[in-house]
């Protein structure tokens, strides 16, 4: 007979000792694992062309806009229809994207290394706010900052992060919850704990001070861009903790803009269990309203599969100016999610509770029992095609994901 509790104990501590760090930047097709030219990758569990949201759809047009291998938008969707490029979820190659997630072979992404079990994880630049193509734009400014991300903040970024010597991603997010982030929609310190450790090497490795300036400023209006490293960060903390036989703990949470998926340690990677997105709750931009929006998108809910996120929201009272709710509602968020976990992080700690570490380890058997789901943090994107972001807010993901895969656990471990 299995023992849950100690499988359990082994998968969330071994994302507590993870210890994820930015160690360079590379081009996709380069570095991430079966990465293909002729291959997008995209957030959440697997999905076709012919199911793919607007968000996605439109995110999916721009980026093969973006490599050239379609000159019109037509053309793209052509490609697509006709099966000439693959769609291939992120997670499945060792690495995360926000929103829509599309990483493209010639896009440059992060490389962060956990030091603790040695595996790698990788995600993409971060464009900034509103009309992007993460969100599922690609008018021609959206793919001209592609353009300047790739070509001039990219080579930059590379050379700087290697005369870091690497940039210790677990302290930076552990520093930032002390300072009012929750690691997910809220990365205002992270952001600046990131330019704190780059902008020296930035300095040094960039011979035109214009350029630097330029991407300085750029990243510090931005105060999204540490997100990126982040998720590869939790991306590499999670996958630490996948395939320990008898664990009950989720080790993915993300989403396509159609279906909400999960991946549990005991029940290895090749297994996702889903149902269709959620319209989030929250806040939106002037002019839009909920009919606009798409379903909940992104794999950016890898942060609160690794217990920050909406799990940390109690570290980050203010982030209900930009999600919704009021300071106590942050507070029980992250109170209620202690309920449906393993454990406590000890690396992650929320000054709010007497430094208290974050609830890590969802365990599928507690979200059942208690009817409980996760709490999610998420950006808001238009249900159409090239409109872009139009606001932010909360989700949870729908139980019948982990009540299935409590009856697959139960079925593989001979369970009545």
């Amino acid at each position: 007979m299995i023992d849950i509790e100690k499988a359990n104990a082994e998968t969330t501590q071994r994302m507590i000792e993870a210890h994820p760090v930015l160690v360079g930047l590379g081009k996709a097709k380069d570095v991430i694992p079966g990465m293909e030219d002729n291959m997008l990758l995209h957030a959440g569990p697997p999905i076709t062309w012919e199911r793919a949201c607007g968000t996605l759809k439109g995110a999916v047009i721009g980026a093969l806009l973006w490599e050239g291998k379609a000159k019109t938008e037509q053309e793209a969707v052509q490609l697509m229809v006709e099966k000439k490029i693959k769609l291939s979820p992120c997670h499945h190659h060792q690495a995360v994207g926000p929103m829509a997630g599309i990483i493209s072979p010639s896009m440059s992404v992060y490389i962060v290394e956990n030091k603790t079990h040695g595996n790698r994880a990788f995600c993409n630049l971060n464009e900034g706010y509103g009309k992007v193509l993460r969100y599922g734009a690609f008018s021609q400014d959206v793919l001209d900052r592609l353009r300047w991300l790739e070509d001039v903040v990219a080579p930059v970024m590379k050379e700087a992060i290697l005369e870091t010597k690497g940039i210790d991603m677990r302290s930076l997010i552990s520093e930032a919850l002390h300072m009012g982030d929750e690691g997910h929609n809220r990365n205002k310190a992270g952001t600046l704990l990131f330019l704190k450790a780059i902008s020296p090497a930035i300095a040094k490795v960039c011979k035109n001070s214009l350029t630097a300036s330029q991407i300085l400023d750029f990243t510090g209006n931005n105060a999204l861009w540490v997100l990126n490293p982040i998720m590869a960060s939790c991306k590499a903390i999670a996958d630490s903790a996948m395939g320990i036989e008898g664990s009950t703990i989720v080790c993915t949470m993300a989403r396509n803009g159609t279906d909400f998926g999960i991946r549990i340690s005991g029940l290895g990677k090749e297994e996702w269990f889903t149902a269709p997105a959620q319209i989030p709750k929250g806040l939106y931009f002037s002019g839009f309203k909920a009919e606009d929006a798409n379903p909940d998108i992104g794999d950016s809910t890898i942060t609160e599969t690794s217990g920050i996120g909406a799990f940390a929201m109690a570290a980050a009272p203010a982030i209900v100016t930009f999600v919704s709710g009021t300071p106590k509602d942050a507070l029980n968020s992250t109170l209620e999610m202690y309920e449906i976990t393993h454990g406590k992080h000890r690396f992650f700690t929320i000054p709010q509770l007497d430094f208290q570490g974050t609830p890590v380890g969802i365990d599928i058997r507690k979200v059942v029992e208690k009817g409980i789901t996760p709490r999610v943090n998420t950006g808001i994107a238009h249900k159409n095609p090239g409109v872009g972001q139009i606001g932010a807010g909360l989700v949870r993901p729908p139980m019948e994901i982990f009540e299935q895969a409590l009856f697959a656990f139960a079925k593989k471990y001979n369970f009545e």
